[in-house]
């Protein structure tokens, strides 16, 4: 019976014949029908999926190379496009749209004779932390339904948990990959800003959005990662730094001792569960012990991080989602009116879910008249001396560790009366979009609840060689959990 652990496991497995691409579709397919009251995916391409399996062993057993992704079944979060299939942002504004074009990392998957099973539910917009905002409804977590799997990819996130697919794309936009990696025991890798193209994800928050990895294991991620990073013409904010061989990478500098950085402030914060700042206080005692440098550092902006992301995050919200009005594609109201900006007022109000509202409403009043330099520009100023204060860090040190999540996963409706505790939720992983550096969650731990939970670990910009390598150390010391 097909069983999946690793891709270089998988390939080898199709190398000596034990294993087919058709197989793996098989099994996959399996497990997510009978997996369906999970909510992971929107829509599943199951034709397509197998149609391009017995085209991949046809190729391999014609003798033909493989390439880095051969055969890998992939789940797409549901603001990736993908030509010829539904995108619709998990969104009733974009209710029976068909993307016309395909992302550059869905081209990049397809070069690399990946296999897309389909499309994963997400928070509207990928704005929420729960996926709890969906209009598709809510996204239940694997390890204990109960509880939500975290947002906004947490569709994504409980694909790879629950076995439905091999590793999973999804964004980050203030933690939206590291959180529900956290909240599922997976991993959840947000990379550098920029070090992959964003054409074809729908934007949210255009200066911070960037397209994470979820996976069983590191070695994975920076497989995937090495595929579909670097340059594209078709995005302007994309990186021309050289893509590393990622997987390669991680099997050398073994022996390698690093500096580690943490806050006390982070670790010692009112809202931070004990059993988490114990665990992650154990593992710095392990880390000093194997020969590590950790230190604490002191970093004064802690509580102006999340004010800062929502000031700027809906800003950029406001404008992005102002194409959305009924004219061209998607929902449009059935009121009839001969008012133009009652129907896009009728259009927007029915289409855009509570949560999406918020966000533009928030995000139009900080941008407005009056407001701008009072809202808008202080939390730019508290940005740049968040760069600034994050590279004299890295300067000194290799690592930043963090916890991913104040708490593990909380239950289901929870938190929905209560936005404010919702975005405070945010606190540890918003500060990597904010500077743009990459930042990882690994699933080290788990909580008397039983649920797990994970360790974050940020690096400086385009460093992901070194993050991945010292996160592969972090994974292999699984004693140092608690």
């Amino acid at each position: 019976m097909f069983e999946f652990s690793s891709i270089s496991q998988y390939h080898a497995q199709l190398k000596d014949g034990t294993a087919s691409c058709r197989e793996a579709v098989e099994y996959f397919l399996k497990k997510i029908y009978g997996s369906k009251h999970l909510n992971a995916f929107i829509e599943v391409y199951a034709d397509e999926a197998l149609k391009k399996a017995e085209e991949l062993d046809k190729r391999r057993n014609s003798g033909h190379s493989i390439h880095s992704l051969h055969g890998v079944v992939i789940g797409l979060k549901d603001i990736i496009a993908y030509k010829g299939h539904r995108l619709t942002a998990a969104s009733k504004i974009l209710d029976g749209f068909t993307s016309i074009y395909s992302a550059t990392i869905t081209e990049k998957l397809l070069q690399e004779e990946a296999i897309i099973i389909g499309d994963c539910n997400c928070d509207e917009f990928a704005m929420g932390s729960t996926n709890e905002n969906s209009a598709y409804g809510k996204v239940l977590n694997a390890k204990d339904e109960t509880r939500i799997p975290g947002g906004s990819s947490g569709g994504s996130a409980v694909a790879v948990q629950a076995g439905l697919c091999m590793v999973s794309l999804g964004s980050d936009t203030g933690g939206s990959v590291r959180q529900p990696a956290d909240f599922c025991g997976i991993v959840g890798l947000k990379p550098t800003y920029g070090r992959i193209s964003r054409h074809g994800l729908i934007a949210y928050a255009s200066s911070f959005d960037q397209i994470g990895i979820f996976g069983n294991n590191i070695a994975d991620v920076a497989t995937v990662l090495e595929r579909i990073a670097g340059a594209d013409d078709f995005d302007a904010t994309v990186s021309q730094n050289k893509v590393d061989s990622y997987s390669a990478e991680l099997r050398y500098d073994q022996s390698k001792k690093y500096r580690f950085a943490y806050f006390d402030e982070a670790l010692n914060h009112s809202s931070l569960d004990p059993e988490i700042a114990g665990a992650i206080k154990k593992t710095i005692v392990g880390l000093k012990n194997s020969g590590h440098t950790v230190e604490p550092v002191r970093f004064e902006y802690l509580d102006y991080i999340v004010p800062a992301y929502y000031v700027l995050t809906t800003a950029e919200a406001s404008s992005n989602l102002s194409r959305f009005d009924g004219v061209r594609y998607g929902y449009r109201t059935g009121h009839t009116t001969s008012d133009l900006v009652d129907f896009y007022k009728l259009t927007r109000s029915e289409g855009f879910g509570k949560e999406v509202k918020r966000r533009i409403m928030l995000g139009t009043f900080v941008l407005s008249t009056g407001y701008y330099d009072a809202y808008f520009s202080k939390a730019q100023q508290v940005r740049q001396l968040l760069v600034s204060k994050t590279n004299d860090i890295f300067s000194n040190y290799d690592f930043i560790l963090m916890p991913t999540s104040p708490a593990p996963a909380f239950r289901i409706g929870e938190k929905m009366d209560d936005p404010i505790a919702m975005y405070l939720a945010d606190i540890f992983t918003v500060m990597a979009n904010l500077v743009g550096c990459p930042a990882i969650s690994l699933p080290l731990y788990k909580h008397s609840t039983g649920l797990p939970f994970g360790l974050q670990v940020m690096a400086k910009n385009f460093n992901e060689v070194s993050l991945l390598q010292a996160s592969q150390k972090l994974m292999q010391s699984k004693p140092l959990e608690v």
